[in-house]
């Protein structure tokens, strides 16, 4: 009997798939608990309208994603922040992503989710950094931050 199934089921198939499973156990256990449905023809076009709907959307977050890479990588978006600092110009405490998103949000007006941002160590010295930004799963932008005295 052919399926759909509704979610991952181990050893047999992931969601969205198509396969041919025994009858017995379609009936009395995937079908029965939701994890699949009879693979009619309507079942089928419904499948495929949703993959494309899918892979519409997905275009479209890589599209947008491609955009804010743009805009963080632009010469004009550098993060300005200011920090106290000790007598051998290095920072008392540091500058975490939290803080850096915080000000980009401010000054530049956009949104990033502060677990984007890739900070290997927070920043502890003055100057000019290059923090990499997590945008998409297949995009990652370069944000400047600059750190001056305050």
């Amino acid at each position: 009997m052919k399926v759909i199934f509704l979610q991952d089921v181990r050893g047999k198939g992931k969601r969205g798939e198509v396969k041919e499973v025994p009858a017995g156990y379609a009936q009395n256990f995937l079908i029965k608990r939701g994890k699949a449905k009879a693979a009619t023809n309507s079942a089928i076009s419904q499948l495929e309208g949703e993959k494309n709907a899918e892979r519409k959307e997905a275009a479209a977050e890589l599209q947008e994603a491609k955009e804010l890479k743009k805009k963080l990588e632009d010469d004009k978006t550098v993060v300005e922040l200011t920090a106290k600092v000790g007598a051998d110009g290095r920072l008392f405490g540091s500058v975490s992503s939290k803080q850096i998103v915080a000000a980009m949000e401010k000054q530049h007006g956009l949104k990033i989710d502060k677990r984007k941002v890739e900070l290997s160590q927070p920043i502890k010295s003055l100057g000019y950094t290059n923090v990499p930004v997590k945008v998409h799963k297949q995009v990652t932008a370069t944000m400047r931050v600059h750190v001056s005295e305050k």
